[in-house]
């Protein structure tokens, strides 16, 4: 994100399931296929949410209580300062903690918008 690129709010709300409906019941009949398919679409390992999955469960058995799901958590992070849309990381745990589907649905909502709607920033030379 640039200095100067003004921030943009999300395309769609966190409980915007009836914008996209294909989003939201990709994710909610199958959430770790939405998860996966996410984070492939913003370029990273396809299998990086099943991290959040079976982190929780192996860290507990360790006395590490996990709570907020760090893949999740960083692609959001991500999606979020690449696209240049408001937004704090409270607000980022928050919802990856308390509404995890609906964090995923909206990540790909937001992923498809950018797609289609890519973010265009006029590069000038400086004068010499």
């Amino acid at each position: 994100m640039s200095p100067k690129q003004t921030l943009t709010e999300w395309d769609s709300g966190l409980l915007d399931c009836c914008q996209d409906k294909s989003s939201c019941c990709y994710g909610f009949f199958c959430c770790p296929c939405l998860a996966c398919s996410v984070a492939g679409k913003f370029g990273e390992n396809r299998c990086l949410p099943l991290c959040d999955m079976l982190s929780p469960a192996v860290l507990t058995a360790f006395g590490i209580p996990l709570f907020a799901p760090p893949a999740a958590l960083s692609l959001r992070v991500g999606i979020r300062n690449r696209g240049g849309v408001k937004g704090s990381m409270c607000n980022d745990i928050l919802s990856s903690c308390f509404c995890m589907w609906c964090t995923w649905c909206q990540m790909h909502r937001e992923l498809k918008f950018r797609k289609k709607n890519p973010t265009v920033i006029n590069m000038q030379p400086a004068p010499l």
